[in-house]
């Protein structure tokens, strides 16, 4: 059996992905375990997909998460969910971000926003659904979005006990670490 541990977060560009990702790298390297992050950005700049693939533990010799693989599903817009819910793993977790944001069909008129999403999820596996971007709201800054994702993050999945927090103040511009720190205690605080 393996020690390795699967984290996909998935979303649209401009979400901060990349950055939460970062984020999570560098403190689970801190704490001492191989890591390997690969990402995909597709037209992320166009408000396209998003995903990166966390893989850690002991000794990890890739990045890519194959299907039913993920020990936890991260999704910073609830309709990304279902696109990737088929690489969670039938013990996983997913945490969900209740935000949606309208691909260019769905703007134009040509497809609808599929309803259902969460009701689904709940039936099917152990899952977590708050509103991230209210949360970032009331802290004063949508851009925390990604840093209260990453809060409820380690804690759905046991990494509490890192110092996710001296992180932050390596990770993000010296400026917005105090408003971080926030999101990543009010992130956590999501998960039970």
């Amino acid at each position: 059996m393996s020690d390795v541990k699967n984290i996909l977060l998935v979303g649209v560009g401009g979400q901060g992905i990349i950055l939460a990702s970062k984020i999570l790298s560098t403190g689970l390297m801190n704490a001492g375990y191989d890591v390997k992050m690969s990402e995909v950005h597709g037209m992320a700049q166009r408000g396209g997909s998003v995903t990166t693939q966390v893989r850690f533990g002991e000794k990890v010799y890739s990045p890519i998460i194959g299907k039913g693989q993920a020990d936890i599903l991260v999704s910073f817009e609830k309709m990304e969910t279902g696109k990737w819910i088929e690489y969670l793993n039938v013990k996983g977790k997913v945490v969900v971000n209740d935000y949606e944001i309208l691909s260019a069909p769905i703007l134009i008129g040509k497809e609808e926003y599929p309803r259902g999403i969460m009701e689904e999820l709940k039936e099917k596996t152990d899952v977590t659904v708050f509103k991230a971007a209210d949360i970032a709201k009331e802290l004063g800054n949508i851009r925390t979005m990604n840093v209260v994702m990453v809060g409820a993050l380690v804690k759905a999945i046991g990494l509490d006990n890192i110092d996710w927090e001296e992180v932050l103040r390596n990770t993000v511009k010296e400026k917005y670490i105090d408003i971080n720190i926030k999101a990543l205690r009010k992130g956590m605080e999501q998960v039970k």
